[in-house]
């Protein structure tokens, strides 16, 4: 895997400052950790790093065609790129490597934009055609791989894999957005296409765009899309058969490299089954990586023992502790922007556990969505049932009312926890959506943020980021519509951005077959009873993987890959996080209730109420505003933006 980074003038060809593209590059060090290389032309410049994978010897980068017109710099991994390299030197092209990097220019040359489409892997990469005079930038269709770019007064446009390089040039304005607070708040991180600063810009997943010299830079165009329409008609047990062939294609493809390999292994479902197309596919004892947690309800270190005794991987497990809090500071550098997913750090901790001995690592990722794995695929369709049987108006007058009266159960299992349940109930089914997948609700966000906040926001509501897709979805049923609205937002904006920050911290590569998207084309279109059949979420999955893994580990309740945050702020972590929330960043904001934050942490440390979620945000945002935002180089004058100011 590697970082890059870029600046072009598109309006001239004035020279690029090598300095700051060098400081640049090095800032993504930790991404390719074997080697730097460089490109300067009249106007541009683009710096990259490299973890060597494959063709060891000969990929460096930025890499050319054969008279040096088109130059790429390229993060990621062409699976085809031996059967595309046919194809092109068919055509009558010529490669000087063996690398999958060389395989971009090539493409670019014989299909121009349209390239991307024939690419099947993780990507994001520029490409820079001195003939055309024109930078291409792509990303690949689940949104693997990072791409951030920001246009600055004069006509130059940066771009770089992590916010961290671009905001080492100080021309770019540090003014923070209060919309991508408002979905931090919701969601518990920035969804794309913003990033915290208004001045800087996410390319979404499956999208590209140009910038021509003399024009300027194009709207981002989306090259693909997926359907959660029904297209197999074939039988279940056909579709098992199937399902096991495809997958296992899928991860053979993953298997490509010269460099140690292995896979993580949780003890769920999407794991274990990839670990098991590993061991039968690779014709040697597989590396496994596991993290464990001292607290029993949330370790499943018992059931990846198995799967790895089942298999006869080679096995490395670590654990997890209140210790590893330190990482909260860590963390907030890794991700340059807020972000309030908690299972961080196991993942940065079994990232690190793994690049000890490997080099590249197969994940599950993917499979909940897919196969509707997560419980509230189970609770979307129960709550679409009552909808269609009582009408909105009859159920916002009566459970309404009712879900304001229950009681606030946080300590109870979901049946219990009625309250949640009848205020979905009350809403329509995106309102009920947004509900269901909310970090911090309507009610939080209401008494957490400030009037000047809510002024900032001119009216936004982070619902409206989930309706772009929710009321788009090409889906045959509820669960479907919600799988395609996940596929776009929960899972490149939390899942993947996760994997690939972690993993990049430790210089390591995480290939997710299940997200291959041939494999996600296929298996989107079976009928929805597969997926979800009954209280049994990945039901084609399981029945398919019987004869491979124990019931046990198939068929257990879902545990998710969590961290006891609510008892480690109320024993090892109290002091150290009451300290946080009174720290002076926040205040200095302006935007933020502090007294109610106070209240809700007594009220959590006292056991009444479970406000973990809220506690774990605003820690994670008051440390991005510490090790990054305050942190910065420090902007022009006229772009200068205080914690005080950006408030007002």
């Amino acid at each position: 895997m590697c970082g890059i980074v870029g600046i072009i003038d598109w309006q001239g060809r004035r020279p690029i400052d090598s300095e700051l593209v060098r400081r640049m590059t090095e800032s993504l060090a930790h991404r390719g950790p074997d080697g730097s290389g460089y490109y300067y032309g009249p106007g541009v410049a683009m710096g990259h790093r490299r973890l060597a994978i494959i063709d060891v010897a000969h990929g460096q980068q930025p890499l050319f065609n054969e008279d040096r017109t088109v130059v790429v710099s390229f993060n990621g991994q062409i699976y085809n790129y031996r059967e595309l390299m046919r194809d092109l030197q068919a055509a009558g092209h010529h490669f000087a490597t063996h690398s999958d990097t060389e395989v971009i220019v090539h493409a670019w040359e014989e299909w121009g934009q349209r390239c991307v489409e024939r690419f099947r892997g993780m990507f994001a990469f520029a490409l820079w055609d001195e003939n055309r005079q024109e930078m291409f930038l792509a990303r690949d269709r689940l949104g693997k791989k990072p791409l951030y770019y920001a246009e600055i007064g004069g006509g130059f446009v940066l771009f770089a894999s992590e916010l961290k390089a671009l905001l080492i040039d100080p021309r770019i304005e540090r003014k923070l957005d209060p919309t991508a607070i408002e979905d931090y708040l919701a969601y518990g991180y920035v969804p794309e296409t913003k990033s915290i600063y208004y001045s800087v810009k996410k390319l979404p997943p499956a999208h590209s765009m140009t910038i021509r010299r003399g024009r300027g830079v194009s709207r981002a165009r989306a090259y693909w899309d997926i359907s959660f329409g029904t297209r197999s008609r074939t039988d279940l047990n056909d579709a098992c058969e199937e399902l096991v062939g495809r997958l296992g294609d899928a991860v053979e493809m993953r298997l490509i490299s010269e460099v140690p390999l292995g896979g993580f292994l949780s003890g769920g479902v999407d794991s274990s089954a990839v670990i098991s197309l590993m061991a039968e596919r690779s014709g040697q004892p597989v590396n496994s990586f596991a993290i464990g947690f001292k607290q029993t309800a949330y370790d499943e270190s018992r059931y990846a023992e198995a799967v790895a005794a089942r298999w006869a991987t080679r096995h490395r497990s670590s654990l997890v502790d209140a210790e590893d809090f330190a990482l909260v500071d860590r963390l907030a550098r890794v991700f340059d922007e807020p972000f309030a997913d908690s299972s961080a750090i196991p993942t940065y901790q079994l990232c690190s556990v793994a690049r000890r001995e490997v080099t590249v690592a197969l994940s599950g990722d993917g499979g909940d969505e897919l196969f509707a794995g997560y419980r509230r695929y189970r609770w979307h369709a129960a709550e679409e049932r009552v909808r269609q049987l009582l009408p909105g108006r009859l159920r916002s007058a009566i459970l309404g009312p009712l879900a304001h009266a229950y009681p606030q159960l946080d300590w109870a299992p979901r049946p219990l926890r009625l309250r949640a349940t009848l205020g979905e109930l009350a809403v329509d089914s995106l309102d009920g959506y947004f509900h269901n997948v909310s970090v911090l609700d309507d009610e939080i966000r209401r008494r957490l943020c400030a009037p000047a906040f809510r002024r900032e926001l001119q009216g936004y509501h982070a619902k409206e980021y989930l309706a772009a897709y929710y009321n788009a979805a090409p889906a045959d049923d509820p669960v479907g519509r919600a799988q395609y609205t996940d596929l776009k937002t929960y899972l490149p904006g939390d899942i993947l951005t996760k994997v690939d920050r972690t993993s990049m911290a430790s210089s390591l590569e995480v290939r997710a077959p299940i997200l291959d998207h041939v494999f996600v084309e296929w298996a989107a279109g079976l009928p929805a009873s597969f997926k979800l059949r009954g209280a049994v979420g990945k039901y084609v999955l399981k029945r398919a993987l019987e004869p491979r893994l124990p019931r046990d580990i198939l068929y257990r309740p879902k545990q998710g890959f969590s961290v006891p945050l609510a008892d480690w702020f109320r024993g090892p972590l109290r002091r150290r996080v009451r300290e946080a929330l009174n720290a002076p960043r926040l205040h200095a904001m302006g935007w933020f209730d502090l007294d109610y934050l106070r209240h809700a942490f007594e009220e959590h440390a006292s056991g009444r109420r479970d406000y973990a979620s809220l506690i774990w945000s605003m820690l994670m945002l008051d440390a991005f505003l510490r090790d990054v935002h305050e942190s910065a180089p420090a902007a022009p004058p006229t772009a200068e933006v205080s914690l005080a100011s950006a408030g007002s």
